[in-house]
């Protein structure tokens, strides 16, 4: 059922009880970037940040614990660490939004309210919108490296499967980090034709989608480990339930002429995508557009009706790849923007669609994808050094050392290495 738009998420007004003139929803990787922006160019900004979560997590990081390179708590630490000193973090959860008056009403009908809004939830993973799929998840041979507590599980079934059939799902678009339900793929494989086993595991790839990865230049490279590891790939397939107990998965395609069908499968092991949307209390608010996301301009994150709110990250209608690359390059973007539509800095940042994804096709290779939007190739690095087009060994190096503490040093602390905001106008960026 559609979610209807609210204009008041109560029948009574309550008392507004806290006021901030930066309130930022969501304290995932775009939220605390943004605030650690902020901070940087404006250290005495008064903000708050909204959020329940008791741990901040390195999501990137779960392909390679589900492949057995990263322990997984090394993902993962207490949201209080990572969160600026200077950020006053509210541990609630946000019920609307009331953009009318300012103000973001929380669980319990407490209100915030605020002079400008930063709008970065991240996404609602449905693994209820899989019939039979919650009951099974962590057992009977299912799991997903898009959970922080299965990655493990991912990894232990790789090692331990000696001969059968494994299944490898990715929903219709959009979803997080789209290359990752292939990252499993590749990895898995990989560690089974490292152990002698690949000739023994029949493998296959089921995709909502028509293709095998969004942007055509780096097809070839992926194609050529498809091939090596002998994967069968069934596009525009959609798993729309699951028997664990009978290890039975089944699937779902559109027929040219209309209609539908569907047909079950066995598997012995079977890595899971979610289907994923934004968060309810987006999609019933009046932020949101009609297919429920955050609704801001491509170019400058600002929303396009309520001038003092700002989007970013996953939850946001931009056409770019939702990665923590992309949120890193887009937190600089608001923060500027920000503060010029306060008078406190000149000129407007403009985010260019910039997304990464380093696609792990084996131990110690990556095929490393940048884009813009409209998919158009945009390398960080010379390809001398590293050619994102083939697979390479110093990218591999890239996502195993360096980006984790990027991340947790870098862009979680405002430090705008290799991101400082591309000007519209000719001015230079704070």
């Amino acid at each position: 059922m559609e979610l209807e738009k609210l204009t008041a998420p109560c029948a009574v007004s309550p008392q507004s009880d806290e006021q901030h003139d930066i309130v930022i929803v969501g304290a995932g990787s775009a939220g605390v970037a943004t605030a650690s922006s902020l901070l940087a160019r404006m250290p005495d900004l008064d903000i708050a940040i909204i959020d329940p979560a008791d741990v901040h997590y390195y999501q990137p990081g779960w392909t390679m614990v589900g492949a057995g390179v990263f322990r997984p708590e090394t993902t993962a630490r207490p949201m209080g660490s990572v969160l600026p000193g200077k950020v006053r973090w509210i541990k609630a959860v946000v019920a609307a939004f009331e953009p009318a008056t300012n103000a973001v009403i929380l669980d319990g009908n407490r209100v915030v309210k605020y002079r400008q809004l930063v709008v970065c939830p991240g996404l609602k993973l449905d693994w209820n919108a899989i019939d039979g799929l919650p009951q099974t998840l962590g057992r009977n041979g299912v799991t997903s490296n898009y959970r922080y507590n299965l990655a493990p599980y991912t990894w232990q079934l790789v090692q331990q499967i000696k001969g059968g059939r494994a299944l490898f799902t990715q929903p219709p678009m959009p979803i997080k980090c789209a290359g990752a339900p292939q990252k499993a793929m590749y990895l898995s494989s990989d560690h089974w034709r490292r152990t002698g086993r690949l000739d023994q595991i029949d493998i296959e790839f089921f995709s909502a989608g028509p293709a095998l990865f969004g942007v055509a230049d780096y097809v070839p490279a992926l194609m050529k480990y498809v091939e090596s590891y002998g994967i069968n790939l069934n596009f525009g397939f959609n798993l729309t339930a699951v028997d664990g107990e009978a290890r039975q998965a089944t699937f779902t395609r559109a027929l040219p002429g209309g209609g539908s069908e569907s047909f079950e499968t066995g598997f012995d092991m079977l890595h899971v995508v979610p289907p994923q949307k934004a968060p309810d209390f987006i999609r019933a608010s009046l932020l949101a557009d009609a297919a429920g996301w955050v609704d801001v301009d491509p170019a400058t994150l600002r929303h396009r009706v309520y001038e003092n709110i700002f989007g970013l990250g996953d939850a946001t209608n931009t056409p770019n790849a939702k990665t923590a690359a992309a949120a890193r390059k887009q937190a600089p973007v608001v923060a500027h923007n920000l503060l010029a539509a306060r008078g406190e800095l000149p000129g407007e940042a403009i985010y260019d669609g910039y997304g990464s994804c380093p696609l792990t096709v084996e131990r110690g290779k990556i095929v490393l994808a940048e884009f813009l939007y409209g998919g158009k190739v945009a390398p960080t690095f010379p390809t001398w050094l590293i050619d994102g087009k083939k697979p390479c060994g110093l990218a591999w190096l890239l996502k195993e050392r360096i980006l984790p503490p990027l991340y947790w040093r870098g862009m979680l602390k405002g430090r705008e290495w290799f991101v400082k905001p591309r000007m519209a106008d000719g001015y230079s960026s704070a």
